[in-house]
């Protein structure tokens, strides 16, 4: 009897231990209605990651408790961590250990590396800043045969799954892989056979991006500008005097919807009413359909075009100036008469 009431005591603690561990532990300690959130972690900030948490919890003491214990708290880790509804201390502290889930990171349409960079990082927990010079290191130009007026090739448009908590240098390198993986064989040979370097098909794409904004009608715009690198044309295209007005004057906010004489005499590396060939980089981060549209170019003989005043969004073709000044005068008449002269 002695040892009976010595060892109920004893029972009872126990059993009062296990149940209390297993609270701490395994009882639902969450305190959303959605079936899962996500809890961003910044790098050694403490006070914004008990912010954060306190949110998604209905006892912060026996989460730090258990935090505490399972070693969290002295190895947080940056990320996006998923968070399950209805789940324990145990299992909230295992998601924030080893559930760092991507994020969707898209982009498309954008100028220049700059956007680029503005527009990740507002995506990705790092700042524009440290983007683009990851972007413009010269070590990684120099190790890819790029430079700072072509490294907007790398980036071709999509949706990629990426972790939020990923360096600059890790974006950027994942950023050029696929890039590399984009040109497969098939593609590479294409461009090969076009007698165009794959940089080169991106400058030319992205011309043909701004040129025409009907996926239909870019093969028949790019077909247009092979014909004149083969017969060593100047490509004479509207959207890199565009370009180059803008490069100029530092001001890539500006809308330009007619260039006028004057702006063809700009002097720029870019300004194909001056040089011959392409420019030496994209003006604009052209979509797969324009790449595509440049390595299945139409081959026909249209050396000339023009907007179509009756078909919004298409142009006026030509094989030779007579005929394309006649669509030059009709064009000029039609804009006046909307009173665009900027």
């Amino acid at each position: 009897m002695k040892y009976l009431k010595i060892l109920i005591p004893i029972s009872i603690l126990s059993l009062i231990f296990i149940v209390d561990n297993y609270n701490k532990y395994y009882m639902p300690n969450t305190s959303f209605e959605d079936e899962s959130v996500f809890l961003y972690v910044m790098e050694d900030d403490s006070l914004a990651f008990n912010d954060s948490i306190s949110k998604y919890i209905k006892s912060e003491k026996t989460f730090y408790k258990v935090a505490e214990r399972l070693e969290y708290l002295k190895n947080k880790k940056t990320g996006r961590f998923k968070i399950a509804k209805d789940i324990g201390n145990k299992d909230i502290v295992n998601s924030l250990k080893f559930n760092n889930t991507p994020v969707n990171v898209t982009f498309n349409n954008q100028e220049r590396v700059e956007n680029v960079a503005g527009r990740v990082s507002k995506q990705i927990y790092t700042d524009s800043t440290s983007l683009l010079s990851a972007f413009r290191n010269k070590k990684f130009l120099e190790d890819n045969n790029l430079n700072e007026q072509n490294v907007l090739s790398i980036f071709i448009p999509n949706s990629y799954n990426i972790y939020w908590n990923s360096t600059p240098e890790d974006f950027r390198d994942r950023m050029l892989a696929e890039y590399n993986k984009f040109w497969n064989k098939d593609r590479s040979e294409k461009a090969k056979k076009i007698g165009l370097t794959k940089l080169e098909v991106i400058s030319l794409a992205s011309i043909v991006q701004i040129e025409s904004r009907r996926n239909d009608e870019r093969p028949r715009v790019a077909g247009l500008y092979i014909n004149r690198l083969k017969k060593n044309m100047r490509l004479q295209a509207d959207p890199t005097v565009i370009y180059s007005i803008k490069e100029y004057y530092k001001n890539f906010d500006t809308i330009i919807r007619r260039v006028l004489y004057r702006d063809l005499n700009l002097e720029s590396e870019f300004n194909t009413y001056r040089v011959y060939g392409l420019p030496p980089g994209p003006i604009t981060m052209p979509d797969i359909s324009a790449i595509d549209a440049v390595l299945d170019y139409e081959k026909n003989n249209y050396l000339f075009m023009v907007a179509d005043p009756n078909n919004r969004g298409y142009h006026l073709f030509a094989s030779n100036l007579s005929e394309h000044n006649r669509n030059k005068r009709e064009y000029i008449r039609w804009i006046n008469s909307r009173g665009i002269y900027r």
